[in-house]
């Protein structure tokens, strides 16, 4: 049953490995901008992180002091009970003081180790935080080249393409026939406008020319 789940969780990874590799071959800075956000936010993550250890750090350092004053207080105070002669209250204070002091030691070493984790963190969000600073950049250094790229492959469409230019050259064939045809009807519409005042014109002296010739 475990190697059933086993290939049929292998296949599943396989198939979304590959559909991951096909979306990255198709557009490739999509892909990179998905990958530096999710960098971005481990990035982040490692921020909160070093925050917390800044807090446990100086948490840890104020209780260290408060030990180590707890336990010289309790120590001064068992020794003016030793010299009263307060055997009851001596026993006590010296319980106290070993108390503190061992509570002390142990913050010691507890803040020893927060502090060394802190600087652990401290480098690993800057190298992070470099590393992010420097994908960024390489995004926008494979940006400019993919624009160039697309710029060329333009340019040599239009310079160097015979359908491309075929297409451009017929777009202003169709626009001249157009306007001749424009023309043409413009034209016609006035001579139609004005031939029956031409005609109207011509009648009248027509008739005036034969009223002169019968008179």
């Amino acid at each position: 049953m475990m190697n059933l789940f086993t290939r049929i969780k292998n296949t599943v990874m396989a198939d979304l490995y590959e559909t991951l590799d096909k979306k990255e071959r198709k557009n490739p800075i999509a892909m990179l901008n998905q990958y530096l956000r999710e960098c971005e936010v481990e990035t982040e993550k490692v921020r909160k992180l070093l925050e917390r250890q800044h807090q446990l750090k100086d948490q840890f350092t104020r209780e260290y002091h408060q030990a180590v004053e707890m336990a010289e207080k309790r120590g001064h105070q068992a020794e003016i009970a030793q010299k009263a002669g307060e055997t009851d209250l001596y026993t006590f204070a010296a319980q106290e003081q070993t108390h503190f002091t061992d509570r002390a030691s142990r913050l010691k070493e507890a803040l020893a180790n927060a502090t060394k984790q802190q600087d652990e963190l401290e480098q690993k969000y800057e190298d992070m935080k470099h590393k992010l600073k420097d994908m960024h950049i390489r995004r926008l250094e494979l940006m400019g080249r993919e624009n160039v790229t697309r710029a060329h492959h333009q340019m040599d469409q239009v310079i160097d393409n015979n359908l491309y230019s075929d297409k451009s050259y017929s777009r202003f064939a169709e626009i001249e026939s157009y306007l001749d045809r424009v023309e043409q009807e413009v034209n016609s519409s006035y001579y139609r406008n004005t031939i029956d005042g031409r005609i109207a014109t011509l009648e009248k002296e027509m008739k005036k020319q034969e009223s002169h010739t019968i008179s």
